[in-house]
């Protein structure tokens, strides 16, 4: 039976996101610490974020983590790529010796990551699970697993899963500093900015809801609209373009910021909607410049970006706001949010459903 997906449980979970992270930020902490493989500070020398969908945008907005936080060589992959093209296989075993996989996936079901996840074992990686889902195959098929299951939840595109998994690699990367001694001395501190994170969620979810729904005409009377960040924001690029094709049926793309000067600016039409994630950190002035090119050439330029940024609020046509003060490596866990209620709004608009395209 196909599940009953509804928009208002989009935005039930777009209002669950501030109590998830405050109910799950402990229960995820006490799971990594207690992990053999975070424990011991000389076996990691570098980490593979593997998912798909969700998953997989996920591993992006958390890489940035890893290098910074953990002091590690980091490199998300699909799950399809890791399996068949991916991390050494072909090379010698003793590159991986030192890696650690951490395989995401909320369902826990995720046939090509288990299969992944197996491979990588038998070539000497050690193996975690990020999941929602106790006692699935991919808990089964990693050598460890950090579980973190939502109460109540229904039939949705990923909203309160994907932070979950956000979540979960990220408390991931801070604990395994701690054990390789890299900013060791500011673990406590960098796993109470995360907690404090769940007030800048409460705050830029009830800011953000009014005005995606104003937003939500120009997104639905438009044949294509582009999403762009860098950085962690390039994870959530492409999150909230997968949102608007999930629940709207539309065609959305997500692209890197550096990337779309050189592919997709040349594209029609001239006044397509583009979403710049622009909140504060390494790549925010270009993702002005971009926003003032964009507009140049006649988009209609949509600003994911700090609430008090003059300069962004001055180029784009909207500004969707994100609140409080929050590091750019755990900025992914604020930069998302108006994905799923303007997904909703958008759908509404067209009298559609979420996961409805590709069925009879």
């Amino acid at each position: 039976m196909t599940p009953s997906y509804t928009l208002a449980e989009m935005l039930r979970q777009a209002d669950a996101l501030a109590g998830d992270l405050r109910t799950l930020h402990g229960q995820a902490l006490e799971q990594i610490r207690s992990l053999p493989v975070v424990g011991d500070r000389l076996a990691i020398s570098r980490v593979y974020l593997v998912g798909s969908g969700d998953s997989y945008h996920a591993a992006l907005a958390a890489q940035m983590a890893f290098h910074r936080l953990a002091g590690v060589s980091c490199e998300p992959l699909s799950a399809l790529r890791m399996l068949e093209y991916g991390a050494a296989w072909e090379q010698d075993d003793a590159l991986l010796s030192g890696a650690l996989v951490i395989g995401i996936s909320a369902s826990g079901g995720n046939r090509r990551l288990i299969q992944g996840l197996e491979r990588a074992a038998e070539h000497g990686a050690r193996t975690l699970a990020i999941t929602a889902t106790a006692h699935s195959p991919l808990t089964q098929a990693a050598d460890h697993a950090v579980v973190l299951p939502l109460a109540g939840l229904r039939p949705c595109p990923g909203i309160r899963t994907y932070q979950a998994s956000l979540l979960g690699l990220l408390l991931t990367a801070v604990e395994l500093g701690r054990q390789r001694g890299h900013r060791s001395a500011y673990a406590d501190a960098l796993n109470r900015e995360v907690l404090a994170a769940a007030d800048a969620v409460e705050a830029t979810t009830g800011a953000l809801r009014s005005r995606c729904d104003q937003l939500a005409d120009r997104i639905a009377d438009a044949p294509v609209t582009m999403v762009l960040g860098s950085g962690p924001g390039y994870g959530t690029a492409l999150f909230a373009a997968a949102k608007l094709i999930e629940a709207a049926g539309v065609f959305a793309a997500g692209q890197d910021l550096e990337e779309w000067e050189h592919v997709e600016v040349l594209a029609h039409p001239r006044d397509m909607p583009t979403l710049v994630i622009a909140t504060p950190g390494r790549s925010r002035s270009h993702a002005l410049r971009v926003a003032a090119r964009a507009r140049g050439y006649g988009r209609t330029v949509i600003a994911v970006a700090d609430d008090g940024d003059h300069d962004l609020a001055e180029t784009a046509h909207v500004v969707l706001p994100a609140l409080g003060t929050v590091r750019e490596e755990f900025s992914g866990l604020v930069s998302h949010l108006f994905a799923g209620p303007l997904a909703c709004f958008v759908a509404e608009r067209l009298n559609r459903l979420p996961f409805t395209t590709n069925r009879p």
